[in-house]
């Protein structure tokens, strides 16, 4: 999703922000554009541009707050009034896909030479990928890398951010030995990307048989888990949850712990809350992996049309221009969201310089070269969730990584029941034709 620290639950009463966009003679109702959160804020003022081109396409866009979402989404699919287009957070693409709800895309990118698909980070390009349909555009990427106290690694002895498990290691042990830090790492237990970016970074997938089983009990999950539950039994780690920091930002600048995984958000943040004369004391850096750098998620939001939009001409027009690269770098201006095309960060910014020559944005565009996306499946959400608490339990009670695995497969495969018992129906009625 855009912003993975809000659930899933919600109520269907949802708030919207209707605005009319553009004159035209036409009869018909406007195209829709159901946008989210921030988003749906700024998108208005990214579109008049639009508007000015093709003044005889009307649009109306509705703001629909992240918390109820997902519910208006299949509430309006069920009751076929889905809007033309629509921004989905990436782990929703798989679900309505399933549904076949959405508009494939795949010979509309091939008939335009402009969308250029090499030019996009591939790991956010294949999260609108479904058994081979291009379901939906990246509008925005986020990914999870280290935001580390520079001064502070630096004291310890440690001049360059570590770039394998091994550095990462060593360089908390110098934090907790030569600085007296007790835990030097922030990992929260009340989220699930640190672990899924460390599973991630292993070659064996999450999913197994397309997606019917759990593969947690994986050599490679093993050894993801066993680094991440490793953190806490050294004491690198406290056994908190992001709930009982006070202040994250405060306790960062602080030095009460030296580095945590977060997403590009907190450029901004820090830079608000501990001031320019503190920007030289932290920076980020691609996460480690076990052998070198390391991969990490893919998240953010994708653009989508809906196979029932009676205007799919209009609405692929839309989707064209949010994603050329000048209007995804007016959008990053705006909103502070990672741009999605690599050429975008090659543009010049307001103060002359590209996005790309920032250190801080340098480091996740690094990232995002890595970035994978998580399994493509509609029970998605459920599995990252039971993961966390799993994960927690485990931290709490001292469980071995195969335990994990194996209270984690056992779950998991619960959730994918349906999932097997629909593929062997397909399958079935696909040997009968």
């Amino acid at each position: 999703m855009t912003r993975p620290q809000l659930t899933r639950r919600a109520a269907l009463a949802t708030l919207t922000a209707p605005a009319l966009l553009g004159c035209t003679r036409k009869a018909e109702e406007p195209l829709r554009f159901w946008a989210m959160g921030r988003e749906g804020e700024v998108v208005s003022e990214l579109l008049r541009e639009f508007t000015a081109e093709h003044p005889d396409i009307p649009i109306r866009i509705e703001q629909l707050p992240w918390l109820s979402a997902h519910e208006k989404l299949l509430t309006a699919f069920a009751g076929d009034a889905t809007p033309d287009v629509a921004q989905l957070g990436n782990t929703w693409v798989s679900e309505l896909g399933t549904l076949d709800a959405l508009l494939p895309l795949n010979d509309w990118v091939a008939a335009h030479n402009e969308l250029d698909p090499p030019d996009w980070f591939p790991g956010i390009w294949h999260t609108n990928v479904l058994d081979g349909r291009l379901l939906g555009l990246p509008w925005y990427v986020d990914t999870r890398l280290l935001f580390y106290r520079r001064d502070l690694f630096e004291r310890a002895g440690v001049p360059r951010p570590p770039i394998d498990w091994s550095q990462w290691t060593a360089a908390l042990d110098a934090l907790q030995t030569k600085l007296g830090i007790p835990h030097p790492q922030l990992l929260p237990l009340n989220e699930f990307e640190p672990l899924l970016a460390l599973a991630l970074q292993q070659p064996d997938p999450l999913l197994r048989e397309g997606g019917r089983y759990g593969n947690f009990r994986s050599a490679g999950f093993r050894r993801a888990a066993q680094f991440f539950l490793d953190r806490f039994v050294s004491g690198h780690a406290a056994p908190v949850s992001n709930t009982q920091i006070a202040n994250l930002w405060h306790e960062f600048g602080r030095g009460t712990f030296a580095a945590y995984i977060s997403g590009p958000w907190n450029i901004g943040e820090l830079d608000r809350r501990l001031g320019p004369e503190r920007r030289n004391d932290w920076s980020t850096a691609p996460l480690p992996g076990p052998e070198g750098p390391g991969a990490s998620t893919a998240g953010g939001s994708s653009l989508v049309v809906f196979r029932r939009s009676r205007r799919r001409d209009d609405a692929l027009k839309l989707l064209a221009y949010l994603a050329r690269p000048a209007t995804q770098a007016r959008f990053h201006a705006m909103t502070g969201n990672l741009p999605p095309r690599r050429s975008t960060w090659t543009l010049p910014a307001a103060d002359g310089k590209p996005l790309a020559d920032e250190p801080r944005a340098r480091a996740f565009a690094q990232q995002l070269e890595r970035a994978k996306p998580a399994p493509a499946v509609p029970e998605w959400e459920r599995i990252a969730q039971e993961m966390q608490q799993l994960a927690q339990r485990a931290v709490h009670e001292r469980w071995t990584a195969a335990r994990l695995g194996q209270a984690l497969d056992a779950r998991v495969d619960a959730f994918l029941e349906k999932r097997r018992w629909m593929l062997s129906m397909r399958a079935r009625r696909g040997a009968g034709a």
